[in-house]
């Protein structure tokens, strides 16, 4: 049975409301931006699993426009024109869009907990070196060395985005145990 459009289009509102609130709760709240929040990517990987690519993509890029909009404040880290282009493509719209690849090994493993699992990492590593070549851009005039530079980037957005990719992980993999993220009505996973 296939999910008609309408439901789709329900599930992914509702997630992606889910994902804007929870990335309002920081646990830690970096202070030149970025944070670790309590699973904010997780509902929209799920949703770029449950449906594929595509319509993840689509559904991380509207959740990228959502997080520019809540974080326009951000802005103000740039300094200059170069910094604030990265800010606004690397930190937001590519950076959350490339969460759409929470889908790319549905259906093409053994295990839905493992393909989950991946794609999250992927999703999650593409996200990181997003924000950290925006680091980058963001603190180059500010540093002679480059690897000085790179090595603050690649420490400040680890920081929080390694522990956000393990958390969402670990849910993840506990949610496709109990759940068929690919069956329309989330039926519990068969024992045995």
């Amino acid at each position: 049975m296939k999910i008609n459009f309408v439901r789709r289009l329900t599930e992914s509102a509702i997630m992606l409301a889910a994902s804007t609130v929870l990335s309002m709760i920081p646990l830690i709240d970096m202070p030149f931006g970025g944070k670790l929040t309590p699973l904010s990517m997780l509902p929209v990987l799920l949703i770029a699993y449950r449906y594929g690519c595509g319509w993840g993509f689509v559904t991380s890029f509207t959740y990228g426009l959502i997080q520019m909009v809540l974080g326009l404040d951000n802005l103000t880290y740039a300094t200059n024109w170069v910094a604030v282009i990265a800010i606004i493509l690397l930190d937001y719209l590519v950076a959350y869009g490339v969460l759409g690849f929470g889908g790319v090994f549905r259906g093409k493993l053994k295990h839905q907990w493992l393909e989950f699992s991946l794609g999250v990492g992927i999703g999650c590593v593409l996200r990181f070196l997003c924000h950290f070549i925006t680091g980058i851009t963001v603190w180059a005039d500010t540093e002679s060395a480059f690897s000085a530079v790179a090595l603050f980037s690649l420490g400040y957005n680890g920081c929080y985005m390694l522990p956000e990719m393990v958390l969402t992980v670990i849910v993840g993999v506990v949610l496709t145990r109990f759940f068929d993220l690919t069956s329309p009505d989330l039926k519990r996973v068969k024992k045995g």
